[in-house]
């Protein structure tokens, strides 16, 4: 019995001396673990690793915001593949090869696509397109497409790409959507309300003359559906221009502008003689003719009851009979005073010739 209770107590003692031994290396494999995963990851808790990214990060962003051009802030600038001279921009490229002072059969546009070398502005390192100099290592712009060959470090812009127009936008993927029947990119607000126009942005603006669809400022979509930049639009309305460029609607509601009309005309009488005066109008709104008493001020449509109008004639059918025949009186009477004209000049030649027959018989 004692030496089975020796026995069981020396085995009691080695079972716990192994499980002390078990929990240190357990111990020192967790350690060892925490070392490693120290070096691998960034979360704050590794020194070396943090100052790493803080490098790289330093390293990245160096010169941010402080290159680039009046287009885009970017550090680099671009080989134009067209005539291979050195530019900040696309834009940068069409003010100087594309303006009034070049022959026109030199001027051009730069195709974006087809960039193939930038310059970083930093270490002036001539390099294939792509978002990391490969020489200091800055990025030449945060926002980068690799299809359109844009660089910005801007991306307050809140840049993307649409394929759909297959260039970028700006103004954030989420509050825009792509019209196909359009063929351009609208504010998800006008998504089931704006009228469709086939090619609606692939012209200049009405106003200024620069082409909408590659335009880097905001174009809005009038009721008609013809689109104008949203500060062109902007100054026309200061201008007290309401109609559109284009077609001539109305750019926005104008109904208490034609109650302040019916108004005006109300409180303007007519002279006598107008009172009974009847002209044709067409209206710029809904298209339709009709027939109104004429009004100095302005004549209002029949069928909309818009005064966004334009005089087609100046009398009815039966006034217009009347000024008719007194046109033809007076093309008659033109007739006849040609005619005289014609007999007159006949006479004059016939005399002519008689005296010239006159004086070559006395030589």
């Amino acid at each position: 019995m004692v030496l089975m209770g020796e026995v069981a107590v020396m085995f009691s003692e080695s079972q716990q001396a192994g499980m002390e031994t078990l929990q240190h290396l357990h111990f020192e494999e967790n350690e060892t673990c925490a070392v490693d995963s120290c070096f691998l990851q960034s979360a704050g808790k590794c020194m070396l690793a943090e100052t790493d990214h803080i490098k790289t990060t330093e390293l990245l962003n160096k010169g941010v915001m402080k290159y680039g051009c009046s287009h885009y802030q970017r550090r680099c600038r671009i080989r134009a593949p067209c005539c291979n001279e050195i530019f900040d921009c696309r834009h940068c490229h069409n003010e100087v090869k594309n303006n009034i002072n070049v022959d026109w059969k030199l001027r051009h546009e730069m195709p974006r696509r087809q960039v193939s070398q930038v310059i970083c502005s930093l270490c002036g390192t001539e390099q294939e397109v792509q978002q990391v100099c490969i020489n200091c290592g800055v990025c030449m712009g945060k926002y980068y497409c690799e299809t359109c060959k844009l660089f910005d470090d801007d991306t307050s812009k809140e840049q993307y790409h649409c394929s759909g127009c297959g260039i970028c936008r700006i103004g954030g993927r989420e509050n825009f959507f792509h019209c196909y029947k359009c063929g351009c990119c609208y504010s998800i607000l006008l998504r089931n309300s704006h009228p469709c126009v086939e090619g609606a942005m692939h012209h200049d603006c009405p106003v200024c003359f620069e082409f909408l669809f590659e335009s880097r400022f905001d174009v809005t979509v009038m009721p008609c559906g013809h689109t104008i930049h949203s500060d062109c639009l902007k100054e026309m309305r200061e201008h007290h221009q309401y109609a559109c460029p284009l077609c001539s609607k109305s750019v926005c509601d104008m109904s208490k502008v034609w109650e302040k009309f019916d108004t005006e005309i109300a409180a303007t009488p007519m002279p006598e003689e107008y009172l009974n005066k009847m002209v044709w109008i067409l209206c710029n709104d809904c298209g339709k003719t009709s027939e109104v008493r004429f009004h100095v001020v302005a004549q209002k449509c029949l069928n909309c009851k818009s005064y966004n109008t334009r005089q087609t004639r100046g009398e009815t059918e039966q006034n217009s009979a009347g000024i008719m025949e007194e046109i033809g009186k007076c093309k008659d009477s033109a007739l006849e005073r040609k005619k005289d004209l014609e007999e007159k000049k006949e006479r004059f030649q016939k005399a002519a010739y008689t005296v010239l027959d006159m004086l070559s018989r006395r030589d």
